[in-house]
């Protein structure tokens, strides 16, 4: 997705839909997220935690999940981009610290050195940017350095580690607050990557000038003390994703979908449902259409199941860009109608049972969110 689209979804998601206008409905339950947020400090002893509240917090509104964890005494934050963090500072004021993970876009530092960002540096071309535009404007500006210490994404690869490390002056008119790096394979604890992206970090960060340090992101955190080091760094673990995957979940799930049902109907055996007739009712159905589809951001792929009382209603057919048809012959005829909600994220199919059955993660399932449900926040 590139930034226009970011942006014309940011836009969307910030003008309100009225339940009754919506065709369905997202509940996020701050309160969740602030509970999540103190289960990972518990497991920190003591460590900083900060918050990542890229992609618009997760899709679920980073200005709200911000609010949320301000009051849990959390004062540091990553977004991805520049725009998001212009938007976050002008959202939560001037007090915490704003990282911009993806560093900035040449030509942007002083819009950035403007509202108080601190970019994570990742290329010498980028430290240099801002040791120029510290030097113009006459005053120390804050940064922190990310090294690669084996993920081939971002940060300085470790020959300019090397070639900044002997070059005098290279960090004057920069407070570097962090050195840090990010782990590609945190949640696989017993792959042997994880160490070795731990030692190289070790390595490249005693090359810079003396700085605290950071490498923990949501499963870091489990991984144990070792990887914790000065500040752990969780995103998918506040919004309920599970950071230990094969393991019981230890966060609390923090939002619930629910669409309206948009029709019902009957038909008969031979009868052809959805687009293609993907499927050929081999007996009589009693079928309801719901108000949400691909274009609310729930996967073509995914074949899935609402929840309507503690009974599964199956998806039949293919899934439409603004309605999906479920098979409700379960139900008592005539119990569900127009108007009435069924669940789709909630207690009996989580973010990750959701990314599951559409082969994907639930990082993807959350930012996809769309803009057209009535947002509902609910704990604050």
């Amino acid at each position: 997705m590139d930034d226009t689209s970011r942006a014309l979804i940011g836009s969307a998601r910030s003008q309100p839909v009225s339940e009754a206008a919506a065709g369905a409905i997202l509940t996020i339950d701050l309160g969740a997220i602030r509970e999540n947020y103190r289960r990972l400090k518990a497991r920190l002893n003591g460590v900083r935690c900060a918050g990542v509240l890229k992609a618009d917090g997760y899709g679920l509104g980073a200005a709200q999940v911000a609010a949320a964890l301000a009051k849990e005494g959390c004062d540091i934050f990553f977004v991805a981009l520049l725009g998001e963090g212009i938007a976050l500072r002008k959202a939560i004021g001037l007090r915490p610290d704003i990282f911009v993970l993806n560093g900035l876009p040449p030509g942007s530092e002083a819009e950035a050195a403007a509202a108080a960002l601190c970019p994570v540096i990742n290329s010498i071309a980028q430290l240099k940017a801002w040791r120029e535009i510290a030097r113009s404007l006459g005053r120390t500006l804050p940064a922190a350095i990310q090294v690669d210490s084996g993920m081939a994404r971002l940060g300085m690869a470790p020959a300019e580690v090397e070639a900044v490390a002997s070059e005098a002056g290279t960090f004057e008119g920069i407070d570097i607050r962090f050195v840090m790096s990010h782990l590609a394979r945190a949640d696989e604890p017993q792959v042997a990557a994880n160490e070795k992206q731990r030692r190289e970090f070790e390595r490249l960060r005693k090359m810079l000038p003396s700085a605290l340090a950071s490498l923990a992101n949501s499963s870091g955190i489990f991984l144990g003390p070792a990887y914790h080091y000065d500040l752990a760094r969780p995103g998918a673990a506040l919004y309920g994703v599970n950071p230990t995957p094969k393991e019981l979940n230890p966060m609390l799930p923090v939002i619930r979908l629910q669409a309206k049902v948009a029709q019902t109907r009957e038909v008969g055996a031979g009868a052809g449902i959805g687009y293609g007739h993907a499927h050929q009712a081999d007996g009589p159905l009693r079928l309801a259409t719901i108000s949400l589809g691909y274009g609310d951001g729930w996967h073509r792929r995914a074949a899935s199941a609402a929840w309507f009382e503690g009974m599964r209603l199956p998806f039949i057919g293919r899934v439409s860009m603004d309605s999906i048809i479920l098979d409700i012959s379960a139900l008592p005829a005539g119990r569900l109608g127009e108007g009435d909600l069924v669940e789709l994220i909630g207690p009996l199919q989580s973010v990750d049972d959701a990314a599951g059955h559409a082969g994907t993660i639930g990082y993807e399932i959350l930012t996809s969110l769309g803009a057209r449900f009535h947002r509902r926040y609910v704990g604050a």
